[in-house]
Formats: structure tokens, sequence, C-alpha cells
């Protein structure tokens, strides 16, 4: 009997991987998260208005509150290990962790200004941007920060090094600075746009990213001493941009935009992420997962980098089809997705193993297109075990297994 349990969690482990793109996981919260960053595929942290500081230490399954001990919007945060974090915000705010954010302390900042990201290269060295050209710099874990002399009064958005001398900060008007001292000397880059910049990101000293309004990416590979434009096929205002490697990356951005690349930025792809909500903040552990943070608590996870056999944005189905939930198994939410070729009745319904009615997720007139359903078991007092999903759509009916493990 353990056997063919195991053989089947096998099985659907992998239809999971097959046909993974980007689900939604439960955050318990609908203010505007506008960072999230993991320290590993298991412990990963999201922060966002009213100092919300969220914790995941199961792959983003399940998120907790920490206390913040602040309600001033919170704008990044960054871990150097499982233990040391910080998180910044408006109004100065710097907070510190040396515990996983069991408990997050004050630090003094020295502004009154808004902070906008911070990036440190150990526990010890770090610095914070923000409003009015802000640059701040400590060699002490935060316990003292010092202002840097940025050489201009434009608002900061992001900061990115690559060790601890070399790095670049990106904000409004186009601006880019590099430093090649840690920061005693900041010069400016030519980037070749007026708009904004919102997200820098570097895969080595050489090889860079930047990202902002309009669809504005831009790319360099020596250093920032040429900036180039890519092309994004978009207008999208992108707010984060991170790689894996000096191919692989992705970028996210207003109403649901996730874009992707596998070949460091020549061709950028579309990725469906199933929400129309603005995307603040994208983070991968590998090539392969990673999360995406925004409005409304939105936050996504994907297991196979944001790949769908089925383009939701621009495929039009030819025939009748009910997916395999992801992720199968599953708790506490899973998606289903299921296409209808031509303007049908569709029901979605959900069964449990002796055949009663769990939910009905879908009972209504459809359009001809492609659709995902989030079901979750919040509220459902349901054991672990195998569910069944129907879909009839006109004279089409398909059924499919799920299997929930708590």
């Amino acid at each position: 009997m353990t056997k063919i349990v195991y053989s089947l969690f096998f099985f659907l482990l992998v239809t999971q991987i097959c046909f993974g793109q980007w689900y939604q996981q439960n955050s318990g919260t609908t203010v505007t998260l506008t960072e999230i960053h993991f320290e590993n595929s298991l412990e990963g942290w999201a922060v966002g208005d009213s100092g919300i500081i969220l914790n995941t230490i199961d792959f983003g399954s399940n998120w907790s509150t920490q206390t913040s001990g602040t309600a001033n919007p919170l704008y990044c945060v960054y871990f150097t290990d499982v233990n040391m974090g910080w998180a910044v915000g408006d109004y100065g705010t710097i907070l510190n962790t040396s515990n996983g954010g069991t408990t997050w302390n004050s630090q003094i900042s020295g502004t009154s200004t808004f902070l906008a990201y911070v990036y440190f290269t150990d526990e010890n060295t770090g610095w914070a941007v923000g409003g009015n050209g802000t640059v701040l710099e400590t060699s002490n874990g935060g316990t003292n920060w010092y202002s840097q002399t940025s050489n201009t009064s434009n608002h900061l958005e992001s900061v990115y090094f690559t060790d601890v001398n070399t790095g670049w900060v990106v904000g409004y008007s186009g601006t880019i600075l590099k430093t090649s001292d840690g920061g005693t000397f900041w010069n400016s880059q030519t980037s070749g746009t007026y708009y904004r910049l919102t997200s820098v990101y570097f895969t080595d000293a050489n090889t860079g990213w930047a990202v902002g309004e309009f669809g504005t990416i831009l790319k360099t590979s020596n250093g920032g001493t040429n900036w180039t434009l890519q092309t994004s096929g978009t207008y999208n205002t992108f707010y984060s941009i991170y790689f894996t490697d000096a191919s692989t990356g992705w970028t996210v951005g207003s109403d649901g935009k996730i874009l992707n690349t596998s070949n460091g930025g020549t061709d950028w792809t579309s990725q469906p992420s199933g929400t129309s909500n603005y995307l603040i903040s994208v983070c991968f552990t590998d090539a392969n997962t990673g999360w995406v943070a925004g409005h409304n608590g939105t936050i996504l996870h994907t297991t196979n980098g944001g790949v769908s056999f089925v383009d939701d944005e621009t495929t039009q189905p030819t025939e009748f089809t009910l997916e395999q939930n992801y992720p199968n198994p599953f708790n506490p939410n899973t998606v289903i997705s299921y296409q209808v070729p031509v303007s049908s009745d569709v029901t979605l319904k959900v069964f449990d193993i002796l055949c009663n009615e769990i939910a009905t997720l879908v009972d209504e007139y459809k359009p001809a297109g492609s659709y995902n359903v989030e079901f979750t078991i919040n509220n459902l007092q349901l054991s672990s075990g195998v569910y069944f999903y129907q879909l009839k759509a006109g004279s089409f009916v398909e059924i499919k297994k799920m299997l929930l493990l708590k």
C-alpha cells in the first residue's frame, strides 16, 4: 500500500512539473506587497504597506505575519542568511533582525526621506537608497549608517553590488550611478533614457540590466560604460528584474505583466500570470523556483520557471481541454486550468472520493478562451486524500483527480 501511495505521489509531482506555470499563494493579506526575498527554496519574507512583514518556512504554502513595530510602509527586505535581515521604508525606516524575523529592531538611519531599497554584500556591509538622491552605507550591520554623496537629487529606486566595492544605483529621470570604491565616489552613467528606472540587477561585474517605465529594459556588457535598449514588446512599467545566470531572467510589472528571457534579453517572452494586479517584486532561488509579489497581497509561485504549454494571452484554443491542477499534491490551494474553443455553458465542480459535491468553482456561460480557477480548502473541513474535479462544457465532460496532503 505504501508503494502505491508513493507511486501516486511521484506521478502527480511529475504531472505538476509538466503543466506548471505561475499560481497564486495565499498571503493572508490584501495590502500591497512591495518586495519578496527568499534565502533558500523554503524560507522567505515579503514586506509592504502598513509595516507588514510576512514569513514562510514551507515554500510559501503558508505565510505568517511578523511584528515589525511600525505602521510605515516598507519597500524592501533583504537577508544575508536565514537569520540576519533588514527592511527599509518610508520616513527613513530601517529595521533589522538577527533571528529570522522573530524580533525586528529599529535602526537609526539619520534621514526622514523614504528608503526604497537595501542591499548587503555580507552581514556587516550594506547600502540603502531612497528619496532626493539619498545613499546610506553601513560597515557594522546597521548599528551606524552614514550618508554618501550621490551627486544627484533624483529619487533613487534600487541598488546592487557585485562585491564590496562595485555597485550601481538607478532612479528617476534615467539615473544610473556606479561606484568602484564602495560608494566613496558615485559616478553618473549614460542610460540613454529619461524614464524612471526602478530596478537593477547584475550577474557579474560586467553584465547587468535595468528596467523601468514604458517597457524600458536596458542591458550592459561592460559594467555600465554603455547601456543598450532591449525590446520588451510592451509599454507596461516594470518594477523588478531578477536573473539566475547571464542568460535566464524575469521582469515583472503593471497589469500582471511577467516577461522571461533565456538568452540574456535578446528576446523577451510574456508569461501568463493569471492576474491583472500590479507585480512589484520578483525573486528566484534557481532557474525553476521563483516568487512574485504585488498589489492586493498577491504572491505568485512557480516551480518550472513560469513556462506554460498553454499561453492564455496569445493562444486561441482549438479543443475542449481540462488540465491537471497545479500544484498537485496541494495544500491549501491549487489552480485548475481549462479551455473552451467555442462559447459554452460551463460548470466546474469538485467532489470527494464518495462523489459528494464539495464545491462549485464555475457555473456560467463562458466565451471561447483559456481560463484559470483557484480552488482553496480554506473554511472547508477536508481531510488528506484523493478528490476529483469535473468539467462540463456543452457535450464535453472530463474528470481528473487531485491529491490533498495536509
